[in-house]
């Protein structure tokens, strides 16, 4: 197996592809971790704000790994749906700036998910929630799909020397929208704030559900990334 290192933005992201990558908790890590031999996995925060702390725990006994940013994204283009699995070529930042993916990684990708789509993803450092605003995201850019960590991720393994890919899979389509109140069901960190969760069920129990929606649509596109990093690792 190669060395790879699969970085993902919050814990509920990680939890999901270790299960189904079938790897264990790393104990020796101060921070929750997954791995086994030269695979490693790991969430580094919303906006991959913890990136630059967990670097150097992460980084010990792997040379350079190959540096994937895998989890979920919003869909831009209108045919995407649920579930869709992203494999973009490049990755335009929050200053415009572009990045691109290894191309033998990512050629090893495509061979192992034909069907997956192609194009430019772009990083926004805000939640794209509403149609309207990803309509305008999609007319601007041309992307095809929306995350918030891909572009800082890629750009801080490139610097590290390090080759890079970009699984992602769509939770949400381009025509739905996310309710503000489940935005804030997630620490920068991350984590998931079970108390609130709790609370909301009995303030805005009309938002049920759609979050149940949007959780069914994001364990199909955690299991669609899932598939391809099992195959990719193998």
């Amino acid at each position: 197996m190669s060395r790879i290192l699969i970085l993902t933005a919050v814990e509920l992201e990680a939890r999901a592809l270790a299960r189904q990558l079938e790897l264990p908790a790393l104990p020796s890590l101060p921070f929750l971790a997954f791995g086994r031999g030269t695979l490693r996995l790991a969430p580094v925060g919303l906006r991959a704000a913890l990136l630059a702390q967990r670097w150097p725990e992460l980084r010990l006994g792997l040379d350079q790994p190959l540096v994937i940013s895998a989890g979920v994204c919003g869909a831009l283009a209108p045919d995407l749906k649920a579930g869709d699995l992203i494999l973009p070529e490049s990755v335009i930042g929050p200053s415009a700036e572009r990045l691109n993916v290894t191309p033998t990684a990512y050629a090893r990708a495509v061979g192992l998910a034909p069907t997956a789509r192609h194009g430019t993803l772009v990083t926004s450092r805000d939640v794209v929630a509403t149609p309207a605003d990803k309509a305008a995201l999609h007319g601007r850019t041309g992307a095809i799909g929306v995350d918030m960590e891909s572009s800082q991720i890629l750009t801080f393994a490139a610097g590290a020397g390090c080759p890079t890919l970009v699984i992602r899979g769509v939770s949400d389509a381009a025509g739905e929208s996310v309710p503000p109140e489940l935005i804030g069901l997630v620490t920068e960190a991350g984590k998931l704030r079970p108390v609130r969760a709790l609370a909301l069920g009995v303030t805005r129990p009309q938002v049920l559900p759609r979050a149940l929606a949007l959780r069914h649509a994001t364990q199909r596109a955690l299991a669609a990334v899932a598939r391809l990093l099992t195959a990719f690792t193998a």
